[in-house]
C-alpha cells in the first residue's frame, strides 16, 4: 500500500490496511454505539474499504464488507439504544454534559414524536449525529420494535451505499491516477456530502434567531 495512506493512524487507510473487515467492524460499532464514536472515520472508512477493493489495494472481497458492515452498524445501534434506555438518568444528571442536556432529549422527543422511525434512520447519514441519536433513543423510550426497524434499514441502506458508491468511484481513473492520495480524495468527497446538511442547518439557526 502506499506509505501515503499509512501516514495518519486513524486514517481509512491505515484502518483497511491494519485491520481490513474487522477494523471496519470495530469502528462502526463503536461509532453507532458507543459514546466515544465522534472521532471516528465511519462515513470515509465505507467509502475507503469500496475503493480500495475496487482498484485491487487490498484483496478482501466486497460482499465480505456488505456483509459485515451492516451488522456492526445494526448491533452498534442496539447496544446505543439500552445504554440510553438503563443509563439514561446517569447521562442526563450530568450538569456539564453540553450533549445530553435535558432540553436536547426534550427537543429529541419531539422530533422522534415528528417523524417517528425516519429519526434514526437519517441519523445514519450524519456524522455526530448517528452517534448521539441512538442514546437519545433509548432515554427517551422510543419503541423498541420502531427503533429496531429504523435502525435496520438504516444501517442497511447506509453502509451499502457508501460502500457500493465507493466502490463505484474506485473504477475512475481519476481514482486509480491518485491511488496514493486516496484518504483525500475521500474526504473531498465527503465535505462535498456534507455540504446540504450544513446549509440546512445555517438556515434553520437564522430562521431560529429571527424575532
Amino acid at each position: 500500500m502506499h506509505p501515503t495512506l499509512l501516514a495518519s493512524p486513524i486514517s481509512p487507510g491505515h484502518l483497511l490496511s491494519s485491520f481490513g473487515v474487522v477494523g471496519v467492524a470495530i469502528v462502526l460499532f463503536a461509532e453507532t454505539g458507543l459514546l466515544i464514536g465522534f472521532f471516528l472515520p465511519g462515513d470515509t472508512l465505507l467509502l475507503a474499504a469500496g475503493i480500495t477493493v475496487a482498484i485491487g489495494t487490498i484483496k478482501t472481497p466486497l460482499a465480505a464488507f456488505l456483509v459485515v458492515a451492516p451488522l456492526a452498524a445494526i448491533i452498534g445501534n442496539i447496544v446505543g439504544y439500552f445504554i440510553g434506555l438503563r443509563g439514561g438518568p446517569l447521562v442526563l444528571d450530568r450538569p456539564n454534559s453540553r450533549l445530553f442536556r435535558p432540553e436536547y432529549v426534550e427537543r429529541t422527543q419531539r422530533f422522534f414524536d415528528r417523524f417517528g422511525w425516519a429519526t434514526v434512520f437519517l441519523a445514519r447519514f450524519v456524522p455526530i449525529v448517528r452517534t448521539v441519536v441512538t442514546v437519545l433513543a433509548g432515554v427517551t423510550r422510543m419503541p423498541f420494535a420502531r427503533y429496531l426497524a429504523s435502525s435496520i434499514i438504516g444501517g442497511i441502506v447506509w453502509t451499502e451505499v457508501m460502500i457500493l458508491g465507493g466502490y463505484w468511484l474506485g473504477h475512475f481513473s481519476f481514482v486509480r491516477r491518485h491511488e496514493g492520495d486516496i484518504d483525500y480524495v475521500i474526504l473531498a468527497v465527503v465535505i462535498l456530502g456534507l455540504i446540504p446538511a450544513l446549509v440546512h442547518a445555517l438556515t434553520g439557526r437564522r430562521r431560529s434567531a429571527r424575532p
